[in-house]
């Protein structure tokens, strides 16, 4: 999982994040969180609850029509290892190494500033190559 959960990571952010969220995205969040504040401060809240070692994960769940969820999860365990049926689109790592340099213990500045890098055209593609995956799975 580390490798898999690192290349995602390093996928999803950009020194220059350009692009917009797609349409089907933006609808996505709003039809579960109500808002993009409010999506973002429940994916925060649930980064740190993470202790010691693990992720917190904005993944599509094929078992609820394709919904967002955010997840967590513990070491550098991949979200499909527990369901087949969920498709990480954005994750976070929440390890130490991650974030102490620059922002020692204060794990939200380290959150507030991912969100600053974050691509949203990367996690747009994944949300579309996710739920076309659920598509898929259904009609099997």
């Amino acid at each position: 999982g580390g490798y898999v959960n690192h290349v995602l990571y390093f996928d999803q952010i950009s020194p220059n994040p350009a692009a917009l969220l797609s349409d089907a995205l933006r609808e996505a969040i709003f039809q579960v969180f109500g808002s993009f504040n409010n999506s973002r401060e429940t994916f925060n809240r649930e980064a740190l609850s993470v202790f010691g070692s693990g992720w917190a994960w904005v993944v599509v769940d094929c078992e609820v029509d394709g919904l967002l969820r955010i997840i967590t999860t513990g070491n550098q365990d991949y979200p499909r290892i527990f369901s087949r049926n969920q498709f990480p689109i954005l994750g976070v790592d929440m390890w130490e190494h991650a974030y102490y340099l620059l922002h020692q213990n204060r794990r939200l500045d380290y959150l507030n500033s991912f969100f600053n890098v974050i691509n949203p055209g990367f996690i747009s593609e994944q949300y579309a190559t996710a739920i076309a995956r659920c598509s898929n799975s259904s009609s099997v």
